[in-house]
Formats: C-alpha cells, structure tokens, sequence
C-alpha cells in the first residue's frame, strides 16, 4: 500500500516556456540529436570528488572508459559518453581540472563489460559493477550532498520521479519507452539497501509501476515536493552518523539501460525549454553535448539572454559554448532584463509580474497563468534574515533561518541540531526565490556543507 505525505508548504508558479508532454506524447516521438563533433566531461558537475586525470590528450577511448578517478579513493571512475580521442583537457585557476573534451568517432565503439541480472547480485556485486562501469559517479549521498563512497553502507536509497521547479522536465516524457530499463535500475538498486520511491498523484497509474522491489511514495503539494531531500526528511530523517544514497531517475534507467545492453550509453531525454526559445521541446543527446548542438538555431535572439545549463532554479548560467552538464535535465533559456527600462517604476501596475505577497495586480488576473520572468534581482543583498519568510516555503522539519544564520557564523554544533545533515542547497532554491535579502542561499548552504565536511573528515 502506498503511503500520501501531504505537504503544505512550498510555492508553485509557471514560467513561460515550458516543454508540454502533450507534443511529446511517446519516446519514439522525441527527436535525436546527431552525435556531437565533441563532447565535454566536466569534473564540477560532482560535487565533493577531488578529480585525477588518467588520460592525456591524444589517447583513444571507448564508451564507457576512464577519463580520470576520484583523487580520495581511485575507485570511482569517470568515464567517456563517447569513443573518440582526447582532444583537450581545460585547466583553470591553479590548475583545477574544467573539462576533459572527446573528439567523438563516426562509428562509436563500447567497452563492455560482464553484467548480472539483479536477483544474482548480492549487494557487493550490485555496487562493484556499478563502480566498474562509471555509473556510480550518479549515485549522491547524505548528508553533505555528495558523490558517495563505495564503501559506505546507506541506510536507504532514495529516488524521486518528479520535479515541480518551473520549466522542468517531466520524467514520464523522458522515460517513455525505457519504463523496464528504469525497474530493472530500481531491482539491482535494492539488492543495496531499501529503496524508497517517490511519485506524483499523477503517476500512481504510471507505466513506471509497479515495481515491487521498492517503497513507493506519493508526494502531493507545492515545489519543492519533488526534491528527494523533502521526500527523505518526510518518509526517514538522517540523524548523525547515518548515510542516505540519493540518486536521479535518469541515472536509473543508465542502470538499467546498462544491466541490458553490457554497455554503458548516456543517451538522456532533456528538455529545452524557456520563453527566449522559438519552441520549447524535448530532445535526446548526450551527457556532455554542446549547448549550441542542443539549442540549434531555436534562440529568438542572441543578447540579452540567460542561457542555463540545468533548471532556472538550481542550475547555472552558461553561454554557447558550454557543454550539457551531467545532472543537467534541462536547458533554459530566458530573459537576462539587463536591457529593460521600467519608467514608472515602483509604481507600475506590474500585470506582468509575479508576487509571492500578492502584491501586484498580476495577482487578479489568475494564479495559474505562466508569466515570464527576467533575472534581475530587484534589490540588492541586505544582512537581515526575516523572521519565518523561509519556513513558508520550506517543507522540512527544519528552521530553515535560523539553520542559515548558524552557517553563517560557523556554528557547528548548532548547525547539527537544526538539520543541516538532511539538507542540500537544492533544498533552499524556493526560499531563495522569495528572500527579500537577495541572500544567495544555496551558495551560503554548499560552503557549510563543505566546511562541515571538512571538519569531519
């Protein structure tokens, strides 16, 4: 029997924009991309991984080989969506490692390798071919929201099949026709730990169910009820000493997709979306395509645009000339507004814009109309946290402020008690939305969760 978690606290509201999984109504109808000349492997994209390069420039990969190793433990692998020759490795400050490109082959060749079903596997096997293939650079852990290790043992696994951010990517449209690659990703998962699996009301008839190796969970409620971090403080808070796996329902189906084939294939349906684009849709590519393969010629213009690689929430600004991050689930593009001119000013009657206070007149006109938004922050940052103005919005069992300020001021025994083990910055995108302090929250939570990490290493 599955259980509802009703969740009160959140904010919904619509960009302009958006991929509709009406125009994509199975996965044979979502266009491919053509193979990329290059395709980029960025070691930024996971998060706590101190990366050594164990190729050089020139050398010949197959799909599915090592292009460098966790530093730590050189034993997770990072591996090449392409076979092809390294033509590149990017370097910035201090030689810190950006980016390693693949000149991609016509005909792409594969490593393969020696799979099992998941009812052979014991949980050692299940986490080796894992570690073997380079798929378990996609598996996170709790807390401090990192790549994990492979010799931990979580308590759980936690995997969230939805998204309620603006402009996301509907799962269901990127999964369409690999329903029993994403099970057979959930089977071998379990023979780990425990999985819990959380879904929509809208997915309870889902042809992604049933899948009897997993705990399944309806989340119902405002963004962010789709963030696995909710979805764990909801169903088994992590209390210290504790670790919790966390991985994306698109890796799931890599797993699966994988456990099928022997081989590794990083193909992902994303969405590219925003209300710069001519039109927003849905394509296949890979891990690590260029930005300017995925976005063609659908921009409406060149300037004044925000290009981000992932969600306009949480992802990151980008331009052209980036490369498809590896988490990344969409590609947005919307307005930067640095050429706006308001000459009313505050005392415009804003029917355009969108208030968390209900304090425009855009308000009268439907709550559930898109509206399109530009990334100006119309403040500027101010030391003051307002009392409650995160909690309204932060589903958690958490004080979402006064967790904030002990971050700020390096308290760290304060920072355990509050719950700082559960979150990630993900967790505080909604609340940094409606801060009326322009305070960059997930930036201030990554740095705690780094420097607590740290001090506990």
């Amino acid at each position: 029997m599955k259980k509802v978690y009703k969740l009160k606290k959140g904010l919904d509201f619509n960009l302009e924009g958006a991929a509709l999984a009406s125009d994509c109504a199975n996965g044979k109808s979502v266009p491919t991309l053509p193979l990329p000349q290059v395709v980029a492997v960025r070691p930024t994209d996971f998060t706590g991984v101190q990366p050594k390069l164990v190729v050089k420039e020139g050398a010949t990969v197959l799909v599915g080989d090592a292009l460098f190793v966790d530093k730590a433990t050189e034993t997770i692998q990072f591996v090449s969506p392409v076979s092809g020759v390294v033509s590149r490795v990017v370097r910035g400050e201090r030689r810190k490692l950006l980016r390693i490109e693949v000149q991609a082959d016509k005909s792409q060749q594969y490593k393969q390798f020696a799979t099992k079903s998941p009812a052979e596997c014991a949980a050692a096997d299940a986490v080796k071919l894992l570690v073997e293939s380079g798929l378990f650079a996609f598996v996170r852990q709790r807390p401090y929201d990192v790549i994990a290790s492979p010799s931990d043992s979580p308590k759980a696994i936690f995997v969230s099949a939805f998204n309620k951010m603006p402009l996301a990517s509907d799962f269901n449209v990127a999964c369409a026709g690999q329903e029993e690659d994403f099970k057979e990703g959930i089977r071998l998962l379990a023979r780990i730990a425990k999985v819990h699996l959380g879904i929509s009301p809208e997915q309870v008839n889902s042809p992604l169910l049933p899948v009897s190796e997993a705990c399944v969970d309806i989340f119902e409620g405002p963004n962010p009820s789709g963030n696995v971090g909710v979805q764990i403080n909801q169903v088994d808070p992590i209390n210290k000493g504790e670790i919790v796996w966390t991985v994306g329902p698109e890796a799931v189906v890599f797993i699966g997709r994988f456990l099928r084939l022997g081989h590794v294939d990083f193909t992902r349906t994303i969405a590219v979306a925003g209300s710069e684009l001519k039109k927003p849709t849905y394509l296949k590519t890979l891990i690590g395509a260029p930005l300017k393969d995925v976005l063609g010629d659908n921009l409406k213009r060149t300037e004044h645009v925000r290009i981000i690689n992932g969600n306009p929430f949480v992802g990151e600004k980008a331009d052209l000339e980036d490369f498809l991050g590896a988490f990344s689930t969409e590609v947005c593009a919307i307005p930067e507004g640095d050429d706006v001119d308001e000459p009313f000013g505050w005392i415009a009657p804003r029917l355009n814009d969108f208030s968390t206070s209900y304090s425009y007149f855009s308000r009268l006109l439907g709550k559930n109309r898109s509206y399109n938004l530009d990334c100006r922050i119309k403040g500027g940052e101010r030391h003051i946290i307002m009392s409650g103005e995160y909690d309204r919005v932060f589903p958690m069992d958490i004080y979402a402020g006064y967790l904030v300020k002990a971050i700020l001021t390096e308290d760290i025994d304060r920072q355990e008690a509050l719950g700082i083990y559960e979150v990630a910055p993900e967790d505080f995108a909604v609340a940094e939305f409606v801060d009326s302090s322009k305070l960059e929250l997930q930036r201030i939570v990554r740095e705690g969760l780094d420097r607590l990490r740290k001090e506990n290493s």
